[in-house]
């Protein structure tokens, strides 16, 4: 059964009995955004962070490089068949949809084919919405166009926290937005706010 197939015939999951994961979504103006997002974590985050950016498969090692500079925590390629895990940052590669399966492991789809993303971020927190078993935080930052919405939408329908960066601070609100319109943010807020925010929900979720 491929990963797209899983992702349709799996009912949602049992959540808030395992790790928290923080899924952020961003495109044009992106990597600074997402470097000062991360330079505000601190060093002992005990949650896994996963990135979809849209950029081209070829600029994301110097991404990886770039926001390594500034942030605390590791900062990886998701690597298909590894896990995704408490006190890293995963940055989604290549040219297929990076998704979280059970288990916390990564894998890349082609599926859907006719995305105008990929990655497609919707993707990304669809299937955290179906199989992170635990607390997701989505996060939808600056960017054009709507991917995303949906999927935020997804998991505030499933009671997880959403965050959308606001329009003073974004280079093009376009993706938060969408999000903001249809309802998917729970937080609309200055991005240099929402690294304090994550880590507020966070706290919340492993103190319960």
């Amino acid at each position: 059964m491929t990963s797209t197939e899983r992702l349709k015939t799996e009912g949602k999951r049992p959540r808030r009995e395992g790790h928290c994961l923080v899924a952020i979504g961003a495109s044009t103006g992106g990597p600074s955004a997402l470097a000062e997002l991360l330079s505000g974590l601190p060093a002992e985050f005990p949650a896994a962070v996963v990135i979809v950016q849209h950029v081209e498969a070829r600029f994301i090692p110097s991404l990886v490089e770039r926001l390594q500079q500034v942030c605390k925590l590791p900062v990886r390629i998701a690597e298909e068949g590894k896990k995704a895990v408490a006190g890293a940052v995963f940055v989604a590669a290549g040219d297929d949809h990076l998704v979280v399966l059970p288990g916390r492991l990564f894998a890349y789809q082609a599926e859907p084919v006719d995305s105008l993303h990929r990655p497609s971020i919707d993707v990304l927190f669809e299937s955290a919405s179906l199989y992170w078993r635990g607390e997701v935080i989505g996060v939808i930052l600056t960017g054009m166009g709507s991917d995303g919405a949906a999927g935020l939408k997804r998991l505030r329908t499933a009671r997880h926290h959403t965050i959308g960066q606001d329009r003073a601070t974004s280079v093009v609100y376009g993706m938060p937005k969408a999000a903001a319109e249809s309802g998917a943010v729970v937080e609309a807020i200055p991005l240099g706010k929402i690294a304090e925010a994550i880590v507020r929900q966070v706290r919340l979720h492993t103190l319960n």
